[in-house]
């Protein structure tokens, strides 16, 4: 699937250390993750559990590596080409406060940002009230691919989605119409 950023190891939870994030891996060029060439961030651990995942790998919370933001950045900025950078995972909300730090250095870089999540945007702005870093991190981003993964709505067609029931949406449109705006 991916590739590690390094093989160093380091024994610092995510949740001990927010410069930290919790990894499955990378892929350092994507054109599937998202509009334009994509650095794709593939976060370790996901309480969804969809059938038919595409990562099933990237599950348990305990696997993967811990990588800090700042060896993400320094991956990062060896491509210049780069449009953007793709949070998936796993399940990046689960660590919204690692990517909301990462997230504000990548957009100083001018580079977009896209998530993908389980929890629907609507979800999500009710996870926001209670942590705020989800809410945070939903601000900056540009893209967000929600909801969960459903094997009888696959559909290989869509864009950037696994299933029918998942949206592709213009976040920064969204903000400005007050209402969910989809990317085209």
């Amino acid at each position: 699937m991916s590739e590690s950023i390094d093989n160093e190891k380091t024994t610092l939870s995510v949740h001990e250390n927010p410069g930290e994030l919790r990894l499955a891996g990378v892929i350092r060029e994507s054109i599937v993750d998202g509009p334009g060439l994509r650095f794709a961030i593939f976060c370790q651990g996901c309480p969804h559990g969809c059938e038919g995942c595409h990562n099933p790998e990237t599950h348990d919370f305990e696997g993967g590596f811990d990588c800090t933001i700042d060896r993400v950045l320094d991956a990062v900025d060896k491509n210049p080409l780069l449009a953007g950078v793709t949070f998936s995972g796993g399940e990046p909300m689960c660590q919204a406060e690692g990517f909301y730090h990462l997230g504000i250095e990548l957009k100083k870089r001018g580079l977009n940002l896209m998530c993908y999540s389980g929890w629907t945007y609507e979800e999500l702005l009710e996870k926001a009230k209670d942590e705020p870093y989800v809410g945070k991190l939903l601000y900056i981003l540009d893209y967000l691919v929600d909801g969960r993964f459903i094997l009888a709505e696959r559909d290989l067609s869509l864009t950037f989605r696994g299933s029918r029931n998942q949206r592709f949406i213009d976040l920064n449109k969204t903000r400005e119409a007050g209402e969910v705006v989809l990317a085209e």
